[in-house]
């Protein structure tokens, strides 16, 4: 039995193991590997991202629809529903092989809302 994600450093685990296995991947790392400059500051932001979403802690600061956008528009509008689906599945992945419960769950939950959210988005901002 795993446990669930119970404090920062659980979301620190998940985040820093997901993104390096996003990193590697044929479909999709390369729209982080050549954008992102400071892999560790960015893990940071990241779990600052997830702990607040996960455990209603205020320490995010940030922009994801914007900064979601400027990285489409940087590779010529080419983000894909496929790849939000990528990402999705492999965070699905990353969360069963580490955690379950009930935040585990919850992380997965938002992890597709905002998947979607952020394609629609991006996708309804371009120029058409």
């Amino acid at each position: 039995m795993k446990n669930d994600i119970q404090n920062r450093e659980d979301v620190f685990l998940l985040v820093s193991t997901f993104y390096t296995r996003v990193r590697a991947n044929q479909k999709i790392g390369h729209f982080f590997n050549e954008i992102i400059e400071d892999w560790p500051t960015h893990l940071e932001k990241l779990t600052d991202f997830w702990e607040t979403n996960l455990f209603m802690v205020s320490k995010f600061r940030g922009n994801p629809m914007r900064a979601h956008k400027m990285v489409d528009r940087e590779f010529n509008n080419s983000i894909e529903q496929e790849h939000f689906g990528e990402w999705l599945n492999m965070w699905y992945q990353t969360i069963d092989e580490l955690f379950e419960g009930d935040r585990a769950n919850i992380a997965k939950n938002r992890a597709r809302n905002m998947a979607h959210n952020l394609f629609m988005n991006i996708y309804m901002s371009r120029e058409q």
